[in-house]
C-alpha cells in the first residue's frame, strides 16, 4: 500500500496500480525498455493490473515478460469496461495510468488518473481526466516510488 496525505485533498490508501498497455506501457506491441525492475519493485506494495485491447496481439510476450495475465477488454466501450473495472477494485484505492482517449474514463474514476505523454500522443480526454500529467511511464513509475513528490505537486 502507498498512504498519501494531500492537503487540502486528505488521505489516499493506494492498493492498486491499473495501467493500460499500448501506447503506456508498451509501443507497438514491445514492452518498453527499462520497465520490468520498476513494475517488479511496485508489486510489493501495489497489486498490479493491466488492460488492453491487444490491438497488436503480442501481450502474451507482455505477460511474460512481467509474469501476469493482462486483461483483455473486448472491442466496443473499451472506455466502460476500463472504469468499470477500476470501479470493481474499489476506486477510491486506484491508482490508474493511461494516454489514450479510452483511458480517460478510469483516469477520472481512480482516486489518482495519471496521464503519460506517449510515442503516439495523448488523448485531450485523458489529459483533461487525469490528476497528474508526466513526461512518460518512467517519471510515473518514479512518482509511485518517491510519493512525497505526489504530495508537493497535488497539495492544495
Amino acid at each position: 500500500m502507498i498512504e498519501l496525505n494531500i492537503p487540502g485533498r486528505g488521505l489516499i490508501e493506494l492498493e492498486h496500480l491499473v495501467c493500460d498497455v499500448n501506447g503506456t506501457l508498451a509501443v507497438d506491441g514491445q514492452l518498453l525498455d527499462g520497465l520490468v525492475r520498476p513494475l517488479t519493485t511496485l508489486r510489493d506494495r501495489l497489486n498490479l493490473h493491466l488492460l488492453t485491447a491487444d490491438t497488436h496481439g503480442r501481450q502474451d510476450i507482455i505477460d511474460r515478460q512481467l509474469n501476469l495475465q493482462a486483461l483483455r477488454v473486448q472491442p466496443g466501450d473499451e472506455a466502460r469496461q476500463k472504469a468499470d473495472y477500476v470501479r470493481r477494485l474499489g476506486a477510491g484505492r486506484v491508482v490508474a495510468i493511461g494516454h489514450g482517449g479510452n483511458d480517460a474514463a478510469m483516469l477520472r474514476e481512480a482516486a489518482l488518473g495519471i496521464c503519460v505523454l506517449s510515442p503516439e500522443g495523448v488523448a485531450l480526454e485523458a489529459l483533461q481526466a487525469a490528476d497528474l500529467v508526466v513526461p512518460d511511464i518512467g517519471a510515473a513509475l518514479d512518482l509511485l516510488e518517491k510519493p512525497l513528490r505526489i504530495v508537493a505537486t497535488l497539495r492544495k
